[in-house]
């Protein structure tokens, strides 16, 4: 359920129509937070509300995206909502792991929501293992996209000239049999109960995925973030002389609880 920062503003504050809601799927690596980390402290947006829910681990800290001493000891939760009217997007940040048992929960939650606020559409940013691809998941890019088919009908031409990779399916029984092909997303949390559950609701959902591992996580975000740059262009691209190619890395704005992301250094004390 969405609680707005201002109860005061009553349900007019929950009303994105036609605006485009980014979520990050808790999956390895964390790679879909990192990135909306990165939209959110680059687009400098504002906080305006919460998604109340007892799905997620509870979680309180000071605000992530301190820019001064000001408003670094503003509290921040497990889940919450930015929004930038003047792109006509809103992001739900979620900060920490789900429940057992409550992923459907969640979903339900979440596509209930997304109707009531009549957002235009949904883009979830993802993740999912590399040590469990395909022979041919193997090949080019480790960037893959789904759309739902009333998302196809809208953007399905823009990926093919963006010379996106669809996210291919597997066989379900390996070995066994290699005509039943299931759409298989191993580390991907909740990513494919979403596009499933979109799918068959009518929601036009967009997932954008990277292949990676547990690890230093953030150059998997950059290029996550610069994938969905390619299609909604929220910063601006510079083209690559050397190979030709658009890049915005340099225009995220890395947030300033990154510091801590590893933790504090070891104390000078212990030496």
């Amino acid at each position: 359920m969405f609680v707005p920062c201002d109860r005061g503003r009553g349900s007019a504050a929950s009303d994105f129509k036609g605006f485009t809601l980014l979520v990050p799927a808790v999956s390895v690596g964390n790679v879909g937070q990192l990135a909306i980390d990165l939209v959110i402290s680059t687009l400098d947006m504002t906080k305006v509300g919460y998604f109340y829910t007892d799905c997620l681990v509870p979680m309180v800290g000071n605000n992530p995206y301190a820019t001064a001493e000001e408003n670094s000891t503003e509290l921040s939760i497990n889940a919450e909502v930015y929004s930038l009217p003047s792109k006509k997007l809103v992001v739900l940040q979620i900060r920490s792991p789900f429940i057992k048992n409550k992923y459907r929960p969640f979903c339900e939650a979440l596509l209930s929501w997304v109707k009531g606020s009549r957002c235009a559409r949904v883009v979830v940013l993802s993740s999912s293992h590399a040590y469990q691809r395909d022979d041919e998941q193997l090949l080019g890019t480790p960037l893959r996209y789904l759309l739902t088919p009333d998302l196809e009908k809208a953007v399905g031409g823009l990926m093919q000239e963006l010379n996106w990779k669809e996210m291919e399916k597997v066989a379900a029984y390996p070995g066994i049999s290699d005509t039943d092909k299931v759409l298989h997303i191993p580390g991907g949390g909740i990513t494919k109960l979403l596009f499933t559950e979109s799918c068959s609701k009518g929601i036009q959902m967009a997932v954008l995925l990277k292949f990676c591992s547990e690890g230093d996580n953030i150059p998997d975000a950059f290029v996550l973030v610069n994938y969905l740059n390619e299609w909604l262009q929220l910063v601006k691209s510079e083209v690559s002389a050397s190979n030709n190619s658009t890049d915005c890395s340099s225009q995220w704005k890395i947030p300033s609880s990154w510091r801590l992301l590893f933790g504090n250094g070891l104390p000078p004390a212990l030496f």
